[in-house]
């Protein structure tokens, strides 16, 4: 239970629900605005933008602070949070905050693939030298850190192969060296792994996913604790980073709906995945809350509970055999993103993404995101498309 008294189940459903900014309604309406009006010149020139503070559209209507404060509200230890038009955009400003030219950049080699673009392509531009580290390192990260280590972007489970970080033992390093911490936390949410808790200084969400939950808005969040918030809002506003008041209100309806929905997640993922560990054309199931995930030690000591994507190697076979099994399912999306109500699938090709860390797996990857359909009835199409994979 928070030091408010409220569990996270109830604070989904109230957070961001002050009376002057709903009235009478259950839901804080759309505020659409660019120009806000002062009442005199003298308002005009002492007017500061913050939050909660009517300024310019830029820095928020009751639209935006409401899903802010909904959504700092689930992070114990924040300050605030900022919001942005996708999760790239999210890790792109609080890397941005943190960072300055000539600093270096450790970042775990299972990072989102179009982070990895973002530092090779953007901020090697400025001059920030960006270094690769393996998930599992924990606390040995200490003998990468250098004078001009300034900022660890973790992810945690990682991309495709779903390693999970000792993210306490990396983030007291950093303490210790001065070093700010930025996690990507879109797989469990601040419901399943409160972060910035766990010593985490600014944690990332693509509220694309399971926030919105309907595949139907693009958004992303970070939640910041005091060290580093102040400095955060100022880089947002500096870049012109803005959400859509409409898209709020859709993330917002999408938020009150998330507990319960992450946990039939959580549910039939786990029910599928152990039924995927028997079948004989699969090798291994990428899946941390299975004993055999890497770093599962770390996830039962520190998460709550996990969520709908995970990852599988098929015993043998080839890309194309993978290629043919996809198009066999029916009842599973062939898509980018996940998190939404439907079941999705898509190639998990990590050896396009990695540098540092070379796993060896028996056949190729595929990942997996478990919907809210029946999971009998996705088994049942695993099990067709199964069939005529080939085995060894």
């Amino acid at each position: 239970m928070s030091s408010d008294g409220k569990r996270p189940d109830t604070k989904i459903v109230q957070g961001g629900r002050r009376r002057e900014w709903t009235g009478r309604l259950v839901n804080p309406p759309v505020h659409r605005a660019s120009t806000i009006i002062f009442e005199n010149a003298e308002e005009l020139s002492t007017a500061q933008p913050g939050f909660g503070d009517y300024y310019y559209g830029l820095h928020g209507t009751p639209s935006q602070w409401s899903l802010a404060e909904a959504l700092t509200d689930l992070e114990p230890g924040a300050a605030g949070t900022m919001l942005y038009p996708t999760g790239l955009a999210a890790l792109a400003a609080g890397l941005l905050s943190a960072l300055s030219a000539g600093d270096e950049l450790l970042v775990t080699d299972t990072v989102y693939r179009p982070t990895r673009w973002f530092c090779e392509r953007q901020l090697k531009r400025w001059g920030i030298t960006t270094r690769y580290y393996d998930p599992l390192i924990g606390a040995g990260i200490s003998d990468l850190c250098t004078e001009r280590t300034k900022v660890i972007l973790l992810e945690s489970p990682g991309s495709l192969t779903m390693e999970v970080q000792d993210v306490p033992a990396i983030c007291a390093v950093a303490r210790e060296r001065g070093i700010v911490t930025l996690l990507d936390n879109t797989w469990a949410s601040p419901l399943c792994f409160p972060a910035i808790a766990a010593g985490v200084d600014m944690a990332m969400i693509a509220a694309t996913k399971y926030v919105g939950g309907h595949a139907d808005v693009m958004l992303g969040a970070v939640s910041a604790n005091g060290s580093t918030f102040a400095r955060l809002q100022r880089t947002s506003w500096d870049l012109g980073q803005f959400v859509s008041p409409d898209d709020c209100f859709l993330a917002l309806r999408g938020l009150r709906t998330m507990a319960v929905r992450l946990k039939r997640h959580e549910e039939s993922a786990l029910k599928i995945a152990h039924w995927l560990k028997t079948q004989p054309q699969v090798a291994r199931v990428l899946h941390p809350a299975l004993p055999d995930c890497p770093g599962h030690e770390l996830w039962r000591r520190d998460f709550s509970g996990s969520s709908g994507l995970f990852s599988i190697v098929f015993n043998g076979g080839s890309k194309a055999d993978r290629a043919a099994f996809i198009d066999r399912l029916t009842l599973f999306g062939i898509g980018f993103s996940w998190g939404g109500y439907e079941s999705l699938v898509a190639n998990g090709d990590w050896e396009k993404i990695r540098t540092v860390t070379k796993p060896q797996f028996e056949g190729p990857i595929l990942r997996l995101h478990i919907g809210l359909e029946d999971p009998d009835d996705l088994i049942a199409d695993l099990e067709q498309a199964l069939a005529c994979y080939p085995v060894g």
